[in-house]
């Protein structure tokens, strides 16, 4: 008996010297969006979104410095109001969907930069091709919502050369300029609520 008790003070101790957990925020995909947006022509864009994402936020601080985020996206379910387009965007000219279903961010730092303005550093992974990127972040700030949760809203933006990633086709108009410039755009609008009470 008496080693029993030991035994469970040792554990108690053990449990005790662990790093607190992190506050989760559940993401309101209803309220949110990730869109992205391709010179088309040498002259306009082209724009379209994902449907189908998740995204996994944490942080303990007020200030979010000790932030964590992931980010998954379904190359399946990107949208430009144009089938025959979404097809060939999904075929292995461009994102692969059937081979490369994802496309992955992950944070390693998020450092602020002003009053409401942030750097999230971190990796992103397209068609298994992965390279460190820098997401520029604004938080517009929380509310209290519904049964004393809070609601906070960020919108983060990213540019990429979609060559690094194996997205390369590509045709050359009469002009000289190409069909599908090589930057993309992302943004992403995103609402994240956390509930009053944390375990």
């Amino acid at each position: 008996m008496k080693k029993l008790a030991i035994v469970v003070l040792f554990l108690a101790m053990g449990f005790a010297s662990l790093p607190a957990q992190k506050s989760g925020w559940r993401l309101d995909k209803a309220h949110s969006g990730i869109t992205f947006s391709i010179r088309h022509l040498v002259i306009s864009e082209v724009t379209g979104n994902f449907k189908d994402f998740d995204i996994a936020f944490t942080a303990t601080k007020d200030d979010f410095t000790d932030g964590s985020v992931d980010a998954t996206l379904k190359v399946a379910s990107l949208s430009t109001d144009n089938e025959r387009r979404d097809n060939h965007l999904k075929s292995d000219d461009f994102f692969n969907a059937e081979k490369f279903p994802e496309i992955k961010f992950k944070s390693s730092s998020f450092e602020k930069v002003g009053e409401n303005t942030y750097k999230i550093k971190g990796v992103l992974t397209i068609r298994d091709v992965t390279k460190d990127v820098t997401l520029d972040a604004t938080y517009n700030g929380s509310i209290k919502g519904m049964g004393g949760s809070t609601v906070a809203a960020w919108k983060a933006t990213l540019a990429i050369n979609r060559f690094d990633y194996g997205l390369k086709w590509n045709r050359t108009i009469e002009s000289g300029g190409l069909v599908a410039g090589d930057t993309v755009s992302i943004t992403f609008n995103l609402e994240l609520v956390k509930p009053s009470a944390q375990l």
